[in-house]
């Protein structure tokens, strides 16, 4: 994470865990803007996702999340609700983005699915 940590002030706790995601912008414009990127960390109620590109705050997109966990992908909508560029000590290295982003009409069975992960996840990394 960058040095903006002290500015946590989540609803719910988050773990690392990578899982493969798939975002679809919902504006006219961008609708046809298929990004293919990696969680940074989640949690039951948002994902932190790196990308290469900004996405706009308050943007709303399609989100499909493959947990890698042999369940099924789950499907839902977000908003992205923060958006911090990465510092890059290397000038010829691309600028990357950590997007956060709300779930919106997530499946309850999907959330209990989550929480489960994360709990699991919290609690092995305070037992080290």
């Amino acid at each position: 994470m960058g040095d903006w940590e002290g500015l946590n002030r989540r609803k719910f706790p988050r773990a690392n865990y990578p899982c493969l995601v798939v975002i679809r912008k919902k504006s006219e414009e961008d609708k046809d803007d298929v990004i293919l990127t990696h969680t940074d960390n989640i949690g039951v109620g948002g994902v932190c996702v790196v990308l290469k590109q900004s996405v706009k705050i308050f943007s709303e997109v399609e989100l499909e999340l493959d947990l890698l966990d042999l369940g099924e992908h789950i499907c839902c909508n977000g908003k992205v609700v923060w958006n911090v560029q990465r510092q890059s000590e290397a000038p010829e290295k691309p600028l990357f983005f950590d997007i956060g982003i709300e779930f919106l009409n997530i499946e309850q069975e999907d959330k209990r699915r989550l929480e489960r992960i994360v709990e699991r996840l919290v609690k092995n990394n305070s037992t080290r």
